[in-house]
């Protein structure tokens, strides 16, 4: 049980506070609505206290892009059945199990409790919900078609977070491929150069340059473990700081963009969002050049958002949205621009959005299935060259010094 403080109001317009014990909020409401008045605001005692766990839970958690299509779709589906906005938050508010969502949850539920709008209240919390959800949500409301736009949102997330974890997934086994191979050579590194260095010392053998190296990398290893574990720290540090500001990240993304496979499905990924989101605000009631301002905070990479505010410039001077992609065709492929000026021919721009998007994202889906395929020779070169090197540094020696016994 908890103990809530709580301000109400009575059916002749009184204005009341008082507190009460219940298990959760809904609790709460059904008691005061029985006693024949309306919960205006109502706070949790203790909920503030920074000696617990939930308090931090709610300060320091974040909700998860699953949690969020949970959210949409739960929060759409019970509207669409016919319960009240408010009812619809109070159930949200007992079933979600993150307390950063509960919190988030109680404070959007009290707001429409006081006659503000849902997409206002949600914009009160930009680091949980997007300026695409809140978008949609506003279309929604303003249409009175909250329970459709919360099921686009719900699936159109939902098509980002399996694009984005198919994508992930297809990296996984490279990552561990590489990780494993680092990890055995700092252990042939720090266990087995020093013994074979060492017996090269006591026969006075002349080593050539390369294993002059390997031996001099391990002694590195061996005397300095501590300060080669905070060097490679603090590189990893140094790289991921500076791949985070404007013109690490512009390298970064001009690099992937150069790669073989990879920008190809850079490019791809990007086409399929920016596709996707256009369909799903347009369909919506969204006009388009708050559809293109959202778009560009939709799509990662600075390259696509420039092309995207260069979009929303020249469709304000009256311009087409197809000429600005054929443009730059160079980041988004020819089918886009030549799709969408077949919509706005035809005047079935979401239409067209959908299929581009559907297409990109099967063209994502079939490559990178195909990644782990293409990487792997990639990998073994490298893995050979690798393991080549070390074997003709340290085989060599021994070979030299069988002859010369």
């Amino acid at each position: 049980m908890a103990r809530f403080t709580y301000t109400a109001e009575k059916t002749d317009g009184e204005i009341y506070k008082g507190s009460a014990e219940a298990r959760d909020r809904f609790e709460l409401y059904q008691t005061i609505r029985k006693e024949g008045g309306r919960i205006v605001a109502v706070n949790e005692e203790g909920k503030d206290n920074v000696l617990t766990l939930s308090y931090w839970n709610r300060k320091l958690g974040s909700v998860s892009q699953y949690e969020r299509i949970l959210f949409a779709r739960n929060l759409g589906a019970m509207l669409a059945a016919g319960l009240p906005l408010s009812r619809a938050l109070s159930v949200m508010e007992r079933q979600t199990k993150n307390a950063k969502l509960v919190e988030v949850v109680s404070y959007v539920s009290d707001e429409v409790r006081r006659g503000q709008s849902l997409h206002d209240a949600l914009a009160k919390f930009p680091k949980t919900f997007s300026k695409l959800f809140i978008a949609m949500v506003r279309a929604g409301e303003e249409g009175g078609e909250l329970p459709q736009a919360l099921a686009v949102i719900a699936d159109q997330m939902e098509r980002m977070y399996t694009l984005k974890k198919k994508i992930r997934g297809a990296l996984i086994y490279p990552a561990i491929i590489v990780v494993t191979i680092l990890g055995i050579g700092v252990l042939m590194m720090t266990q087995v150069v020093p013994t074979l260095a060492q017996t090269f010392e006591e026969m006075n053998a002349e080593l050539p340059r390369s294993t002059q190296i390997v031996i001099g990398l391990s002694n590195f290893l061996v005397r300095y473990s501590v300060l080669a574990l905070l060097m490679v720290l603090a590189s990893g540090a140094l790289f991921f700081s500076a791949i985070r500001t404007v013109p690490g990240k512009r390298i970064v993304d001009t690099i992937v963009l150069k790669l073989p496979l990879i920008g190809t499905i850079v490019r791809e990924v990007n086409s399929a969002r920016t596709a996707r989101t256009l369909a799903s605000l347009l369909s919506s009631g969204v006009d388009i050049l708050s559809s293109l301002d959202i778009v560009s905070d939709v799509v990662q990479n600075p390259y696509f958002k420039d092309v995207l505010k260069q979009a929303r410039d020249a469709v304000g001077r009256g311009e087409p949205l197809s000429a600005t992609f054929a443009r730059n065709e160079n980041l988004y492929p020819a089918f886009v621009g030549a799709m969408t000026a077949v919509g706005e021919e035809t005047g079935q721009t979401n239409d067209m959005y959908k299929r581009l998007s559907q297409y990109y994202e099967d063209e994502v889906d079939r490559k990178t299935k195909d990644m782990s395929t293409i990487i792997e020779p990639f990998l073994m070169v490298i893995i050979g060259a690798a393991v080549g090197f070390f074997a003709v540094s340290m085989i060599s020696p021994i070979y030299s010094l069988s002859a010369n016994i």
